[in-house]
């Protein structure tokens, strides 16, 4: 990711956060970019320059992620908290009210601060996300669910183990993998966007990102949905298995006046595989 200015601001635990604006103030309002969990900005590679032709863009990373530091406070690990964050983030890049874009937990994300501070809220845009309780609807069953306590208290006993297999899996095999299995559409996927997803991954604290995988899976923000306010848009993707496009068609229907856009043959990366249809 390209930025004309960036910096870094405390949260209100002390956390260090990282975020960067590109393209100049034009009367428009600005857009933030909410990243999915265990993303750094990668999937936004195509659409930040596009959209900063013609307004402001802010991008950040997340607590634990990339150029932010580790969560000072472990309890602040989950979607209230990130937030909160972006409140502090948007205070200092200076800008008032923006349209927000999420991807993945990033739709999580909008809505949590639509919650907490819809007056600074223009519009959202929701790219392959759901309103919650994510790991209970992932390949369309709650596996997940059930089973990621387990990983979670497996990977924090046995910390060095966790580290060191997390970040051992080459990057043209999880790229092999990821296309083979379908979790990316294999046509128009190219390795080295793939590649900018997978090496921040592996560098990633795994408890920092399963503690959130399960913060998401159990947060829902449904109960917002019928009195947002704002121009929405719901973008879901035909073959996206993280998050089937029967949930994002639910979404769709109880936002007053949101408009939902069917991205054909696309994943759950379907931002970088198809970046002209999402732009």
């Amino acid at each position: 990711m390209e930025y004309d200015r960036h910096g870094f601001v405390e949260a209100e635990d002390g956390t260090r956060l990282f975020w960067g604006l590109r393209g100049e103030a034009s009367g428009r309002a600005a857009v933030v970019l909410n990243d999915g969990i265990g993303c750094d900005g990668f999937v936004w590679r195509y659409l930040q320059p596009h959209l900063a032709e013609s307004r402001q863009v802010l991008h950040w990373h997340y607590r634990g992620h990339g150029r932010s530091g580790p969560p000072l406070d472990r309890e602040r690990l989950d979607l209230p908290a990130l937030a909160g964050d972006l409140r502090v983030v948007l205070d200092a890049a200076g800008i008032e009210q923006a349209v927000l874009i999420g991807h993945s937990m990033g739709t999580q994300v909008n809505l949590e601060a639509w919650r907490a501070m819809p007056e600074r809220v223009a519009g959202m845009a929701f790219l392959c996300g759901s309103y919650g309780r994510v790991t209970h609807t992932f390949h369309g069953t709650d596996v997940l669910s059930q089973i990621l306590p387990t990983v979670r208290t497996a990977a924090r006993q046995y910390r060095g183990v966790a580290r060191a297999i997390w970040g051992r899996v080459p990057t043209g095999l999880a790229y092999r993998m990821a296309r083979l299995s379908g979790e990316v559409d294999a046509v128009t996927i190219r390795e080295d966007d793939f590649r900018r997803y997978w090496e921040h991954i592996a560098v990633m604290d795994p408890d920092v990102f399963l503690q959130l995988l399960e913060a998401a899976g159990e947060h829902s923000a449904e109960d917002l949905l019928p009195d947002i306010g704002v121009p929405c848009l719901v973008l879901s993707a035909e073959r996206d298995t993280f998050t089937p496009p029967e949930l994002a068609a639910a979404m769709a229907e109880q936002i007053p006046g949101a408009e939902l856009f069917v991205i054909r043959g696309g994943s759950h990366a379907a931002p970088v595989e198809q970046p002209m249809t999402v732009q």
